[in-house]
């Protein structure tokens, strides 16, 4: 009996984890044919502002999947107004190939949402579902409780492991921001984005007025991460006038300064990489710890910020021997931000509007009592900056 499998998504865009879990679809689960399906409406999410037509991800999906003679990019969804339910294209898939086995294939996370989807227990009637999983820890025992809970209700449901590049479309959007999603595009897909200047590729982000570069950076940052950023911004400017360093560079450093903290490590490496970023073995040993580095050449090469506000954001996390004012705001600010709330942040607080020396040598040692509680490696910068406070102090 011939199988087909239905691969769904909105594939914004289409990049190479979703090439690859095509590929390894085919082969672990013996297709013979693969339905790239992209939506006209996702159920489950609302898509970016800038996000292409849905004719443009289709066409973006069709020169992504051009080298999978198994695959074959669908316009079913497209074609039919309102939310793409699933469960309508198996029923218009199950009237065009009606001797078939239907195989929906799903990643670990809309798998474990499965039966909040519309009609889902007529679905597990009329399909068999596959689950991509990348056999991570914690994801397995999660997996199998639904897999068992489905199969109790007369599922069928096949499990496969499978290796594919981990990045997420909201991931690669961002890479593409800060100019370095190459390597995870197909062939031919980032050529198509720039001649079509989607996702606002080519726009120049360059000196931003405020305003602008606010909502462009709140666009790319997760939504968790938000209220912290504007919040240290807002405590740069007050500190900047308190202590008479530009309020300007105090707001544009103290909103750019996590600029790259969204993204997981091994991005974090590729831009480096991509930008030919020189790291010392702290960095690479520590790859979470780098979001003040890429930031800081996200902001000059992208945002092309000033030498003060890249400085400022190179050093807010673990600071630096003979820091300039701006520098110690920026560091101060993201600690004693009003969202923080953790023990010893009030005496920060009043340290920074009256002894901002003090305040980033309070900020050191407790950031330094806790790497040390942990059994972490600590920054030779931040040793450095707090012998170097110590010694202004006496």
């Amino acid at each position: 009996m011939e199988r087909i499998g239905i691969y769904g998504g909105t594939f914004n865009p289409p990049h190479i984890g979703h090439m690859e879990a095509a590929q390894q679809a085919i082969k672990l689960l013996h297709l013979n044919k693969l339905l790239l399906i992209p939506d006209r409406i996702a159920p489950h999410k609302t898509l970016p502002k800038n996000s292409p037509t849905p004719q443009q991800r289709l066409q973006m999906l069709t020169v992504a999947a051009s080298d999978i003679p198994q695959a074959e990019v669908s316009q079913l969804e497209l074609r039919r107004e309102g939310p793409s339910y699933t469960y309508l294209t198996v029923e218009e898939l199950k009237r065009q190939y009606p001797q078939a086995q239907l195989v929906l294939i799903l990643g670990t996370d809309m798998f474990l949402c499965f039966d909040s989807w519309k009609n889902w227990k007529w679905l597990i009637q009329n399909v068999i579902i596959a689950v991509l999983y990348r056999g991570q820890k914690g994801e397995q025992s999660a997996i199998r409780e639904k897999r068992d809970a489905l199969c109790a209700l007369g599922a069928q449901v096949e499990l496969v492991e499978n290796q594919v590049t981990a990045i997420s479309s909201t991931d690669l959007r961002r890479m593409l921001a800060f100019g370095c999603a190459a390597p995870f595009l197909p062939d031919g897909v980032l050529e198509y984005i720039r001649e079509n200047r989607l996702y606002d590729f080519g726009r120049d982000l360059r000196q931003l007025p405020m305003e602008q570069l606010e909502q462009t950076v709140v666009s790319l940052l997760k939504p968790n991460r938000i209220a912290h950023v504007l919040g240290c911004r807002d405590a740069a400017v007050q500190l900047a006038k308190h202590w008479g360093a530009d309020p300007v560079d105090a707001a544009r450093a103290g909103i750019l300064h996590d600029i790259t903290k969204a993204l997981e490590g091994p991005l974090q490496l590729t831009l480096c990489r991509e930008h030919g970023i020189i790291m010392d073995t702290f960095f690479t040993e520590n790859p979470k710890t780098l979001h003040a580095l890429t930031g800081s050449v996200v902001a000059e090469r992208i945002f092309g910020e000033n030498e003060a506000v890249v400085n400022a954001v190179r050093h807010h996390t673990t600071g630096c021997a003979g820091m300039s004012l701006l520098e110690k705001i920026i560091y101060v600010a993201d600690y004693m931000e009003p969202n923080r709330d953790f023990p010893g942040v009030e005496e920060l607080r009043r340290l920074a509007f009256s002894d901002l020396d003090g305040a980033m040598r309070l900020g050191l040692e407790m950031t330094i009592s806790i790497l040390q509680a942990n059994h972490a490696q600590i920054s030779a910068a931040s040793l450095e900056a707090l012998a170097y406070l110590k010694q202004k102090q006496r």
